[in-house]
């Protein structure tokens, strides 16, 4: 590959990446709204087309009354209302197919010139098959909400942001690999990949119950910190039966581990990033570490006020798009550490 390849490729990366990003934010929005279950039908086509006349503003608002979240949530609501949440899940839907045309239309430019070798070649179709994926799973999780309860399952709420975030973080590492700059071999650099590594396996898991406390709107109970009011180890830990479904169906367990979870990562960081002086690093690896301890730390600050104050939209959202940001400079940070361990000869 061509260095003019090489930097078409990385752009169409990065892009993907920033696309993603986007349409996470527009996610948290669309979910915080309450918008996500305005849309009762999937027309991956002609779903691009919304309502324009009045006739069909009715008639899409006809339709939305026959499903339980206006029966049981929104009964009464008005048809401005209703354009209101139905304008959030639109755009979720449109960015979706903006991503899919960024990524599709490029790629059959780039095979149709034969830009793409073997190891590009198995990237691109392993995000075109979770691109496929994440829509799919969009829709399955939209299905959950449809009937009986309208709340979306957490379970598939939980998997399509795992989703997002695989795709994102696959973008990043894919987009920094085409960087042909080398690195200073640093000896201390194989024990930060490691520390970093179980950082990001910790970083995924609160990622997962991040969508737990969203999926069964944890966040607006116990809004107290740093104790769930007078307690550090809330009573009502463990009273469903069997015992290993309250790691994921008792809303109290859920947001407990969340917090837990987030602590762990901000003792990590702070070990990581002392550790970094005590090693042979360069400065930019200190400048890596330094950046995960000190977006660990805002995001920390910043799911603590989301909790205190009962989950505002702007909150919950900025705490989402933070963890993306996060996880992104854990990718770099690793990257990083694995380029200067190999010139070091490991």
């Amino acid at each position: 590959m061509t260095p003019t390849d090489k930097k078409h490729l990385r752009a169409w990366y990065w892009s993907g990446a920033t696309l993603v990003f986007l349409i996470l934010i527009i996610g948290g929005i669309t979910r915080l709204t309450g918008s996500g279950l305005s849309m009762t039908d999937w027309k991956p086509i002609m779903g691009s087309i919304p309502p324009i006349s009045e006739t069909q503003w009715e008639e899409a608002f006809d339709q939305y009354k026959q499903f339980p979240e206006y029966q049981q949530v929104n009964r009464g609501m008005s048809l401005g209302e209703f354009k209101f949440i139905f304008f959030w899940e639109y755009m979720h839907r449109m960015a979706g197919r903006l991503i899919g045309l960024v990524f599709i239309i490029p790629f059959g430019w780039f095979l149709v010139k034969k830009k793409l070798d073997s190891k590009q070649l198995k990237r691109a179709l392993l995000l075109l098959g979770l691109g496929i994926s994440q829509g799919l799973m969009g829709w399955y999780m939209v299905q959950s909400g449809l009937v009986d309860v309208p709340r979306v399952s957490p379970y598939r709420l939980a998997a399509h942001l795992s989703l997002a975030f695989a795709i994102f973080g696959l973008c990043v590492w894919f987009a920094l690999d085409l960087k042909s700059k080398r690195k200073q071999a640093e000896s201390g650099a194989p024990e930060l990949r490691k520390w970093l590594w179980l950082f990001l396996v910790i970083l995924s898991i609160q990622v997962v119950y991040g969508a737990f406390v969203a999926g069964m709107h944890a966040g607006h109970i116990y809004n107290t910190f740093p104790k769930m009011y007078q307690f550090w180890i809330p009573p009502e830990l463990w009273l469903m039966e069997p015992l290993m479904i309250n790691l994921f169906e008792n809303m109290v367990t859920v947001q407990w581990i969340h917090r837990i979870l987030a602590t762990v990562l901000g003792v990590i960081a702070i070990g990581m990033w002392i550790r970094s002086y005590r090693l042979e690093t360069s400065f930019t690896t200190k400048m890596w570490v330094l950046s995960v301890f000190a977006a660990v730390l805002i995001q920390y600050l910043t799911g603590v006020f989301t909790l205190i104050y009962h989950v505002p939209v702007w909150l919950g959202v900025l705490h989402q798009a933070l963890a993306m940001i996060l996880f992104g400079i854990v990718i770099g940070a690793i990257h990083h550490a694995k380029r200067t361990a190999a010139y070091a000869g490991n």
